[in-house]
């Protein structure tokens, strides 16, 4: 019986070994720039919809939500850039042009996530801009390592593009992170 549950481990290991090691594809992720671009504008919006006064406790923890969802998504696509491999010369510029139009909204959400700290902070629930420092912090490493493994994989002659704009999204969270330190 001991021989036959260790058969099945080293069976459900080698499993778990190949499914970590089988190549996706860029149609993986695209789809994931694509769920990127939805729950970068459903963080966006939630940060311009949240009021300078008088907002609410749900209406915050609504926000560090979707940062949680987005850096869940944003580790998720790295593997999958990561196991693709290097982009051929279409793909690469398909995938980068998706990610520079997500750029702008990334932009407007920390500036907006900057203007609203008063109003998080007057909560009264304690701690809420510190959690959303966390946040902060924790989306700009998703992100640097996201990008990071696009500029890698990208074809040589994206490859100062992709940096370009992994520079401009990368600088973008240090005044927001500096706003939530302070």
């Amino acid at each position: 019986m001991v021989q036959i549950s260790r058969f099945f481990t080293v069976l459900s290991v080698a499993a778990v070994g190949l499914a970590l090691s089988v190549k996706r594809t860029v149609a993986v992720v695209e789809a994931d720039i694509a769920k990127i671009s939805t729950q970068v504008t459903t963080l966006d919006n939630a940060i311009e919809a949240y009021p300078l006064t008088g907002g609410s406790l749900l209406n915050a923890l609504t926000i560090h939500t979707d940062a949680t969802t987005l850096i869940t998504t944003l580790k998720t696509a790295t593997a999958d850039v990561t196991a693709n491999g290097a982009l051929d010369e279409a793909d690469g510029r398909t995938i980068l042009t998706s990610v520079e139009a997500i750029e702008p909204t990334i932009l407007d959400a920390l500036t907006d996530i900057v203007i609203k700290k008063p109003a998080f902070a007057a909560l009264p629930i304690g701690g809420l801009p510190a959690l959303i420092l966390q946040d902060l912090t924790n989306l700009k490493a998703s992100t640097v390592a996201f990008a990071a493994a696009l500029v890698a994989n990208a074809p040589a002659d994206l490859v100062t593009e992709a940096t370009t704009v992994q520079g401009s999204i990368t600088a973008a969270f240090d005044p927001a992170i500096a706003a939530y330190t302070a």
